[in-house]
């Protein structure tokens, strides 16, 4: 057996560059254990309720269970799995054996998938409350972003080209309901996370004609929901986890990519605090939270399609379905919380440079107005948008373009160009995604 110290998290390397190393011990085999056997001490004092164990009993099957999560080698415990292909089986035995408690005083009425589905929800609900600390702190950034730019100008861009005017306010707020959005459903995912304890094959015979108030009882002492009926092989619960992790993860992507983006040399209308350098090229500022976050994210969604594609589960037990999930959804929790927690990072120390967004602004010498020279100019001659798209393609100003000035004053066309006449509801739309953002 093995000492805390030496236990290791998973990716050790690389879970600091993805900004998962908080979450890692969240989702550990070490994390694993303690809750298998957490949920274990919550069977046996459970049972003390409906005469399958005493009070004894239960004491000693805690403190073994204490001193188990602490000395046993998860590496120990994986090989000892390999025989019944899960490590619950060889788990009860070694519980059994430190509690020194009767045989039928562990394990009540469980079987394998019992306490494996629960100790991943457990895990699911701590690892995810995390996530959802990473959302906030990346939606709380992303107000302040809004809040302090709301009539900031600068150009929306639509595939990939230069559209109308916008605000950066207007940008961050878009950022900032996708977060709040996926920290909803998150959250919902989670809170709704039951407990599963169903017995051999689903019918919790084993417990009868107690198995309802016991399942429910379990429910209560872990904090989980209570289950309908147990859910074996209807695998809702982790599709519904796995959705929201998939949509929390595509919600940080979203503004990570426009950082990287807008962080570009060309661009330069974004910095962060603390750029990355290269190992060969000293001028570079990379930004590295922004990319870490985003790199994260582009892992999940495939780990999202195994779960989805895994939820046929046969019968009342699963052969390789319910096993390919244990991995995947705690690897989902890991990136996604780590893409959350760089996606915070990069929006919380954002440098905005409001002289390159003017400078972009008015890159195309105020052609992204045309739309408005042309309704003006529509009022005294009939081919009026022919006109300005001819202009606009051929890159003549348009306030210098004869066939548009014979019509429009200088004056006129001053106004008509000034973008930050043309912004719409762009302040609104900032001011009522604060709104929202403060009463969640």
């Amino acid at each position: 057996m093995s000492h805390p110290h030496q236990e290791s998290t998973r990716g050790p390397l690389f879970d600091p560059v993805f900004g998962a190393d908080d979450m890692a011990p969240e989702v550990s085999d070490r994390a694993w254990i303690g809750a298998l056997l957490e949920v274990e001490a919550a069977i046996t004092a459970g049972a003390v309720g409906i005469g399958r164990a005493t009070e004894a009993d239960a004491a000693a099957v805690a403190v073994a269970a204490t001193e188990l999560a602490r000395d046993l080698d998860p590496a120990e415990l994986g090989a000892l799995a390999v025989a019944g292909g899960n490590p619950v089986i060889p788990l009860v035995k070694l519980l059994r054996d430190r509690a020194a408690a009767p045989a039928t005083a562990v394990h009540v009425g469980a079987t394998s998938q019992d306490v494996m589905d629960t100790a991943l929800v457990l895990l699911a609900r701590r690892a995810g409350r995390r996530i959802l600390d990473h959302l906030a702190a990346a939606a709380d950034a992303a107000a302040d972003l809004a809040r302090a730019h709301r009539a900031t100008p600068m150009i929306a861009r639509t595939l990939g080209q230069q559209a109308l005017p916008t605000t950066f306010g207007a940008l961050a707020a878009g950022w900032l309901t996708g977060l709040d959005d996926a920290r909803i459903e998150l959250d919902r995912a989670l809170s709704a996370l039951p407990v599963q304890y169903g017995g051999a094959a689903g019918t919790l015979a084993a417990v009868a004609p107690d198995g309802m108030y016991f399942a429910d009882d379990l429910a209560d002492r872990l904090g989980l929901a209570r289950a309908t009926i147990p859910w074996h092989t209807v695998r809702t619960p982790m599709t519904r986890l796995a959705a929201a992790l998939g949509v929390a993860a595509g919600a940080v992507s979203k503004p990570a990519t426009d950082v990287v983006l807008m962080a570009m040399t060309e661009i330069g209308e974004v910095s962060e605090d603390s750029p990355g350098g290269s190992s060969a090229m000293p001028h570079k500022r990379n930004p590295v939270a922004a990319i870490a976050a985003r790199a994260a994210a582009r892992r999940v969604p495939g780990l999202v399609a195994t779960v989805l594609s895994s939820a046929d589960h046969e019968f009342a037990r699963a052969a390789g379905s319910w096993h390919a999930e244990w991995e995947v959804v705690a690897d989902l929790l890991r990136l996604t919380g780590g893409a959350a927690q760089r996606l915070s990072v990069s929006l919380s120390g954002l440098h905005v440079h409001v002289d390159a967004l003017d400078r972009n602004l008015g890159l195309t010498g105020g052609a992204v107005l045309a739309e408005k020279v042309a309704s003006a100019l529509s009022r005294h001659v009939d081919d009026a948008r022919a006109v300005v798209t001819d202009a606009a393609v051929s890159g003549i100003p348009l306030d210098a373009d004869p066939r548009i000035t014979a019509h429009l004053s200088a004056d006129d066309l001053a106004e008509l160009l000034d973008p930050t006449r043309y912004l719409g509801h762009a302040a609104d739309l900032v001011d009522r995604a604060l709104a929202r953002h403060g009463g969640l």
